[in-house]
C-alpha cells in the first residue's frame, strides 16, 4: 500500500484541503499504477512554524513535503508522472506554487511490506491477493474509500 505523508510549513491547511489533497493523492496513484485505490493511505503532519530549515535557517515560505512510500516495480516514466500530478493536484488546491511543492517517492519491495496484516502482492497481481482473502475481510476493504466503510467499533480495552 503506498503510504503518503504530507507535511505543511508555512502554512496551514483546511480539514476539507486535506481531504482534497488525500482523494487526489488516491486517484493519482491509482490511476498512473493500476494498484486498486483502497490501497493508498494519507497522513498529515504539521510541526511548528519554528521546526523547519532550508540551509540551516528557518524557512519562512509555505511548503509542503509528500513523501510517498510506494512498492517496488513501477517504471521511471510512471514515477514522473505520479510525481507530477501531485505537485499539479496540490498546487491547485492550495494555491502553493509548484516551487514549495517537494515530493519524494521510495520504493520497497512488496515482500517488505504487509497491509491488513498480510505481506503485499507484487504490482499488477492485487486482484488475486484481494480474492484469496476470507469474503468478510475482502469486502471491508473493497469498501474503504468507497465512502461505504462502516465505523468499526474498537474491542473493549483488556484487564
Amino acid at each position: 500500500m503506498p503510504t503518503y505523508v504530507c507535511t505543511v510549513s508555512g502554512t496551514d491547511l483546511t480539514s476539507g484541503q486535506k481531504s482534497q489533497i488525500a482523494r487526489e493523492i488516491t486517484r493519482a496513484h491509482s490511476m498512473l499504477t493500476g494498484a486498486p485505490h483502497f490501497f493508498a493511505q494519507v497522513f498529515f503532519q504539521a510541526p511548528s512554524r519554528d521546526d523547519h530549515f532550508i540551509g540551516g535557517v528557518l524557512s519562512e515560505t509555505e511548503s509542503i513535503f509528500v513523501r510517498g512510500d510506494i512498492r517496488a516495480g513501477r517504471g521511471a516514466e510512471v514515477k514522473r508522472k505520479l510525481v507530477a500530478a501531485i505537485i499539479e493536484g496540490v498546487h491547485r488546491i492550495t494555491g502553493i506554487p509548484a516551487g514549495g511543492i517537494w515530493v519524494y517517492l521510495n520504493e520497497l519491495p512488496s515482500g517488505q511490506m504487509a497491509e491488513f496484516g498480510r505481506v503485499l502482492p507484487e504490482p499488477g497481481t492485487e486482484k488475486e491477493w484481494l480474492n484469496a482473502l476470507p469474503a468478510a475481510e475482502r469486502e471491508r476493504i473493497r469498501r474503504l474509500g468507497s465512502g461505504e466503510a462502516e465505523e468499526e467499533e474498537s474491542p473493549p480495552p483488556k484487564g
